[in-house]
Parts: C-alpha cells; sequence; structure tokens
C-alpha cells in the first residue's frame, strides 16, 4: 500500500444541469404590450392619399347591410366596377349605391367602398 499514488478524479468542465427559466410564478399580464399592434392603415389601405373613413349616421343604407355607426373605408383611387359598392354624390348628398351596368354613366361616383368596419355596440 505504500506505492499505492493518489489518482485524483478531476471534475467535468461541462454542465449538464438544467437551466431554469429566468420567469417565476404566472406570466405577466402586461405581456401583450409586447405584441406589435395592429395598424389598420397598413392592413387596410392600399393607397392612402386617396383613402376616407367615413361614418355611417344613421340606418339610411341598411339594405347593403351598412348600419349607423359602421365605419366605411373608401379609395377615390379605384375605378367601379359592376356589382361594387360605392359613395356616390346625388343632389349634393353622399349615398352608398350598388353600381350596375345601367348607373356607371349616370353618377357621380366618389369612390369605391372597400371596408366595413361594422360596429358593435
Amino acid at each position: 500500500m505504500s506505492d499505492s499514488k493518489v489518482h485524483l478524479i478531476k471534475k467535468t468542465e461541462n454542465n449538464y444541469r438544467v437551466k431554469r427559466p429566468t420567469q417565476t410564478g404566472f406570466s405577466s399580464p402586461a405581456t401583450h404590450y409586447s405584441e406589435p399592434r395592429i395598424d389598420l392603415n397598413e392592413v387596410l389601405v392600399t393607397n392612402s392619399s386617396a383613402t376616407f373613413f367615413i361614418k355611417v349616421a344613421d340606418d339610411e343604407f341598411k339594405d347593403f347591410n351598412i348600419l349607423k355607426n359602421d365605419v366605411l373605408i373608401v379609395d377615390k383611387s379605384l375605378s367601379a366596377r359592376t356589382n361594387q359598392l360605392v359613395v356616390a354624390t346625388i343632389n349634393d348628398n353622399f349615398s352608398v349605391i350598388r353600381i350596375g351596368k345601367e348607373y356607371i354613366s349616370e353618377i357621380n361616383i366618389w369612390g369605391v367602398i372597400t371596408y366595413i368596419i361594422k360596429s358593435v355596440l
């Protein structure tokens, strides 16, 4: 036993421990602030210089399922096609009409409705 050498076992340099997540407990209720916001102009508008948002004042256009407080997104740069909803001026008043083949040359089209944002209140 006197000739015996002592062999030390070297501790490994690799770390095999599982890392703990830095977050503990419940997630923060403010995590939604880190999400990017939806910009309606970016999502719904293709030509911002010719697009207008119009809030509907009454239920006059309920035949088109456009009700009071709905918001119409109207693009003035688009050409109206058959069966599209448009905002037209009739007797100096704005009106919503659906384009038929017979109306295209007879009315003054102000812009083409591209989206209708519905009010749920």
